[in-house]
Order: C-alpha cells, then sequence, then structure tokens
C-alpha cells in the first residue's frame, strides 16, 4: 500500500492495527493531498474564519461523522490518532479543527443524556455547530481538581448560576456550545465539580479574544451570572472531575500523534533539502554530521509512533492502564517532535526560519503541544505515581 502523507507502512502493519485502520490511514492521506488547495485558502484567513471554514469541511467530507448518536459511534482512538496524524501533516488548523470538535463532542458521547445528543452532536458531527471544553483556569492549570468557577443551584427551580472565569479556552471565539467543568460544592477538590453544557448565547457570558504564537481561535471566557437550566447538567451532580479526566486521558494519545503528524512532515522537509541541496563538493546528506541528525529524528520518530501506537491500542481495548500509556506516548511523542522539529530548522538554515515556510510553521505550532491536555512536567509526576502503583501490585503479588 502507497501512503501520500505521514504514515509509516511498517508501522501501521503491526498488530496495533486492524486491516479497517489501514484503509482508513490510506484514505486519510489521500484526502489530505487533494485539499493542498483548501489549505492554502485558510491560511490566508483569520483564525476565526478558518476554524469555521475547517470544521464545516471536515465534517461535509466526513471525518466527523462518528459523532453523530443516529449513526453507529465507535469508540476507536485508534482511527482519532491516524486522522490527527494526517492532518497535522497537512495542515495544523486542520488538525486543530478536528481535535477540538472530537474534544467537545466526547463527554457529550460518554455521559449526555439521549435529549442532550440529539441536541448538539448532529450539527457537531455536520460541521455545522462548533463545541469547545472549558476547563483551565488562570489559578488551576493542569489542576483540575482546583477549578474554581461556581455554579450555584438555585432550590427553586433547579437551575444554576454560573460565576467566575475560564481560560485558553480553544475554539472560543467560535463555540456555539461549551462543555464546562465548574465546581458545585458536592465535596471538597475534585468530589465538588460537575460538568454543564453552555451555548454560547448565554446571557452574561463573554468571550475575551487571546492570540497565541501559532494564530488559531483561543480566549478567556467570564462567566456572570449565567443561569443555566437543570438540564443544561452533563451526566451526574458532582462527576464532573470524572467526565474532564476521562477526557483527557484518552486524548492525551491523540496529541502525541499530532506531534508526530508535525515531526514527520518536518523530518521529510529537511530530508528533501539535504538531499537537494549542494555543498563542498557534495550534497548536504553527504555530510557525516547532517547523517547523523537526521539518524536522530529517525530514532525518535519511531519511538514516538510506537508508543503511541500502543497506547491508543490500550485504549481500545479497555486496559485499565490506558491511561499510563497515554500519558508516557503524549509526553515522549511532543517532547520527541520538538527536537525533531528544532533540528530540521537547523538543517535548513536560514531558509528554515523564514516566515511562512513549512518548517518556520511548524517551529510555532509544535510548542503547544507540550502545554495542552496536561503539561510534560504534570505527567512525568503521573508515570512516576504509576511506577509506585506497580510496586506496590508487585509486593502483594509476592
Amino acid at each position: 500500500m502507497e501512503l501520500t502523507t505521514s504514515f509509516d507502512p511498517e508501522v501501521l502493519a503491526l498488530p496495533f492495527y486492524e486491516d479497517s485502520h489501514r484503509r482508513l490511514a490510506e484514505e486519510a492521506g489521500a484526502w489530505c493531498d487533494s485539499n493542498r488547495v483548501l489549505w492554502e485558502e485558510i491560511r490566508s484567513l483569520d483564525p476565526d474564519a478558518a476554524g469555521r471554514r475547517l470544521v464545516r469541511a471536515l465534517g461535509a467530507a466526513g471525518w466527523l461523522a462518528e459523532l453523530d448518536p443516529r449513526g453507529a459511534p465507535v469508540d476507536d482512538f485508534r482511527a482519532v490518532c491516524l486522522r490527527r496524524e494526517a492532518l497535522a501533516y497537512a495542515e495544523d488548523l486542520a488538525d486543530f479543527a478536528f481535535s477540538i470538535q472530537a474534544l467537545a463532542a466526547t463527554p457529550l458521547l460518554r455521559f449526555g443524556s439521549e435529549a442532550q445528543r440529539r441536541r448538539y452532536l448532529p450539527g457537531m458531527a455536520a460541521g455545522t455547530l462548533i463545541g469547545a471544553f472549558a476547563v483551565s483556569e488562570k489559578e488551576a492549570g493542569s489542576d483540575v481538581a482546583s477549578v474554581g468557577l461556581e455554579a450555584v443551584k438555585d432550590a427553586a427551580d433547579g437551575s444554576y448560576v454560573l460565576s467566575g472565569r475560564k481560560a485558553w479556552i480553544a475554539n472560543g471565539t467560535i463555540a456555539d456550545v461549551f462543555v464546562v467543568i465548574a465546581r458545585t460544592g458536592q465535596g471538597p477538590g475534585p468530589l465538588g465539580l460537575s460538568a454543564f453544557l453552555v451555548p454560547a448565547s448565554t446571557p452574561g457570558l463573554r468571550v475575551e479574544r487571546i492570540d497565541a504564537i501559532a494564530p488559531r481561535s483561543f480566549a478567556h471566557l467570564s462567566f456572570e451570572e449565567c443561569r443555566l437550566p437543570a438540564d443544561a447538567l452533563l451526566g451526574r451532580p458532582g462527576k464532573g472531575f470524572v467526565v474532564a479526566v476521562d477526557l483527557l486521558e484518552r486524548f492525551r494519545t491523540t496529541v502525541g500523534a499530532a506531534a508526530l503528524g508535525f515531526a514527520r512532515r518536518a523530518f521529510d522537509t529537511a530530508l528533501a533539502h539535504v538531499l537537494g541541496r549542494e555543498a563542498y563538493g557534495a550534497t548536504l546528506f553527504d555530510l557525516q554530521l547532517v547523517k547523523a541528525s537526521l539518524a536522530d529524528m529517525e530514532v525518535q520518530l519511531n519511538a514516538a509512533a510506537l508508543l503511541v501506537a500502543r497506547a491508543a491500542w490500550e485504549t481500545d481495548r479497555g486496559s485499565r492502564r490506558f491511561a499510563r500509556h497515554s500519558n508516557i506516548a503524549k509526553v515522549h511523542a511532543t517532547e520527541a517532535a520538538q527536537g525533531v522539529v528544532d533540528a530540521a530548522v537547523q538543517l535548513l538554515g536560514a531558509a528554515g526560519i523564514v516566515q511562512g515556510s513549512v518548517t518556520e510553521r511548524l517551529y510555532r505550532q509544535i510548542r503547544s503541544l507540550r502545554v495542552y491536555e496536561g503539561t510534560s512536567e504534570v505527567l512525568r509526576m503521573a508515570i512516576a505515581g504509576s511506577l509506585d502503583m506497580r510496586r506496590a501490585a508487585r509486593a502483594t503479588a509476592a
């Protein structure tokens, strides 16, 4: 099978993947290749217009079809990872649009009522309704248990009044509905959180645009006594921490997949450059230091691909320890991708830092993945904590 974009056929041939995934990889690569005009078009648009255009295009092309409850949704994170890798290789904003839409829809798929699913998911699958997930706060960051946004229940009619702020919300300026984690007070820390569905048109909700180093839709949200009906509650009261952590643990693997797509694009760009660039009576590729750099990049790419594949497989097979593998894949893939992109820029020299070039765009885009959905430092702590659990389990078994 010949693939047109980032996928390594030798990795896809491993038992982690099934034939359906291999077909998906081929189809996703071909679709991304056929839409090069779209990628050029959206790069000329402002982030909000680009985001709306891409969500509509992805919905129309069926990339979001599994979000529709009227069909047969499949909890297949290997497929999500392959889609993210293909899109990240082709165009960063396309991966961003796909991932945030899937991120916002997944809590509805896993915890929403039938009425909530029917109300929001068909539009999200079609790309006509845009979602966002709002958990981060300036004072909380990666510590979900420290969320401070308050949701006070009105005993008279069961409605909730939200007051407080959220920060760094992806799709914040274009979302039609937000999945919001707020504190309802059933207990301290993680025990007192609940999840809500908040339409962007809710009175008292204000959106403040913020700019990132890689242009895209980002915003802070302000909730000024936003009143929500009782049926805006997503899942059970006091289960917001479960909703948030379940989502983040699953999607961390897909962040690793996106990092892999970015890194493969950087590697391919650098390899093509050094093979064609004449220098010192030969090509750059003939220089030993250049070969060593490329070899190191190839090692990192292979390791990241295997860790992402294993983590996605563990998630799909229902492993109780999938979160550990998701954390490992996310940390290694994002950290390795940062190094691969930096090495690619170095190999291209001055051409690698020209604004708008492939490597310049990748250099700005890759940095945020080491922060999204849990910083590398926080996830390293979680990985270390899992080592203590493994040692305790071995001691008990002995």
